[in-house]
């Protein structure tokens, strides 16, 4: 603690002795610019990429915008200051003063007294063009250029907070947040579909492994959390994930993230499917009082235009079989459009930490789903079978006692009953902005033949 107040000591020293020069216009960010309820000529830097560019007889207007908002600024400037550099895409350096606004569209205005261009752009050759609408797939040919368009900067600034939502909730509610790892021995999930992690050729030594087991990336920070609940009541991750499934479709991606949360002490699906509820709502309210503009150009100019297969809704499944993408989006539907629960699977199903129910000859576990509009699934958790003898007798009839001696030590050693759920954190930006595909909620998406970047 004492190192750590020398250095905050030292930080302040440093900045104490810097004075400011005299007169220097103070550097804002386009959005701080907008939010300026007097403006009464302040002088001004301002840095951004140019939107448009409209220059007439004896005065230009330029619109200037640096990701910080939807909304871009507008500069007034003399017509002398119109270059062949100055154009969409370039980025630009603006100093001047920021006054009231003659026009009714924004409340303020920046009077450029100089504009330094710092980057040009030659238009013909740039991709996205001006007052043009590309259509998301267009934009996915592009992934290191996508991200200067308005629907894919609100997009992005959604998912960026929506993620200060989630830690938010974790920490009000008393959360402890875990770094699960990134690179692991295990398959959480029992399906296979892993990649594995092994050194570059030119690094291998003939006949040794870097590790001493099998090493893969992630699919699920589950079972580690799990180590941690027996340590700390209520903790959570948020981080990477990958499943190496073989599609190309709208759902799936090779990398994606995952908020995933353990619960110690409770020993009902009621109190698990509450935190989630919660979480939802949470989340959901930040992002609609923070990102307003944003969220409605999704819903004006992707959400009407979201379809939804029917090809395969006419019946749910018989007893046994698995629900589908198809079966979930038709309860939902069938349900009045609103978020549903769907509780207690059958065993057969569900992976071997689930929570036997004792429930008769066709047995089923202490599941939950939660099913949301347009995305199918969003949440999958489970109450943890916690007791040691019949985990055991699971684990032997897979055949899978050695891998987990150290999960069947977590009954042995303290064990409470315990449930917790992850939440495919794409798959809510799908649902809370109405994005068909999973592809363009993410910044860089990793799926199969596509590792651009």
């Amino acid at each position: 603690m004492l190192g750590a107040r020398r250095l905050l000591g030292a930080l302040r020293l440093c900045s104490s002795v810097s004075c400011p020069r005299p007169h220097a216009s103070v550097r804002l960010r386009v959005r701080d610019a907008l939010g300026v309820q007097d403006a009464s000529g302040e002088r001004v830097t301002v840095q951004g990429w140019v939107r448009s560019v409209r220059s007439q007889k004896e005065v230009l207007f330029l619109h200037v915008n640096d990701g910080s908002s939807l909304e871009s600024l507008q500069i007034v400037a003399d017509s002398s200051f119109d270059s062949r550099e100055l154009t969409f895409g370039s980025s630009v350096q603006v100093q001047g003063q920021l006054v009231k606004s003659l026009s009714k569209r924004q409340n303020v205005e920046l009077k450029a007294e100089k504009i330094e261009v710092i980057g040009s752009c030659e238009a013909k050759a740039f991709p996205i063009k001006y007052k043009e609408r590309h259509p998301l797939e267009y934009l996915r040919q592009y992934p290191h250029l996508r991200c200067r368009t308005n629907t894919l900067g609100s997009i992005l600034r959604v998912r960026s907070e929506a993620t200060a939502a989630i830690h938010s909730y974790f920490k009000d509610n008393g959360f402890v947040h875990i770094h699960t790892p990134v690179i692991t021995s295990n398959d959480c999930e029992g399906a296979g579909e892993l990649f594995q992690v092994e050194p570059s050729s030119k690094m291998k030594v003939p006949e040794e492994n870097f590790f001493d087991v099998p090493a893969f990336l992630t699919v699920s920070g589950q079972l580690h959390l799990e180590v941690m609940s027996g340590a700390f009541a209520q903790v959570f991750t948020f981080g990477p994930t990958f499943r190496a499934e073989n599609s190309q479709s709208r759902r799936h991606l090779a990398e994606f993230y995952m908020v995933e949360a353990e619960i110690a002490f409770i020993d009902s699906l009621q109190d698990l499917m509450q935190v989630m509820e919660e979480l939802f709502k949470a989340t959901t309210e930040m992002v609609l009082a923070n990102c307003p503009e944003d969220v409605a150009l999704c819903h004006r100019f992707i959400a009407p235009g979201q379809k939804t297969g029917t090809h395969a809704e006419k019946q749910l499944p018989n007893w046994g079989e698995d629900l589908h993408t198809e079966h979930e989006k038709y309860l939902v539907r069938h349900c009045g459009g609103t978020p549903v629960f769907v509780i207690n699977y059958p065993a057969a199903l569900k992976p071997f930490y689930m929570r036997d129910n004792e429930d008769g000859p066709q047995p089923t576990v202490a599941a939950v789903d939660l099913l949301v509009p347009g995305v199918g699934e969003l949440f999958g958790g489970s109450l943890r079978e916690e007791r040691y003898h019949i985990l055991e007798q699971r684990l032997a009839r897979s055949g899978l006692t050695e891998v987990y001696q150290w999960y069947l030590d977590l009954r042995q050693f303290g064990s409470v009953p315990h449930g917790g759920f992850g939440m495919g954190f794409e798959r809510y930006l799908q649902c809370i902005l109405g994005v068909d595909n999973i592809k363009d909620v993410i910044p860089f998406p990793r799926f199969t033949h596509s590792c651009l970047l």
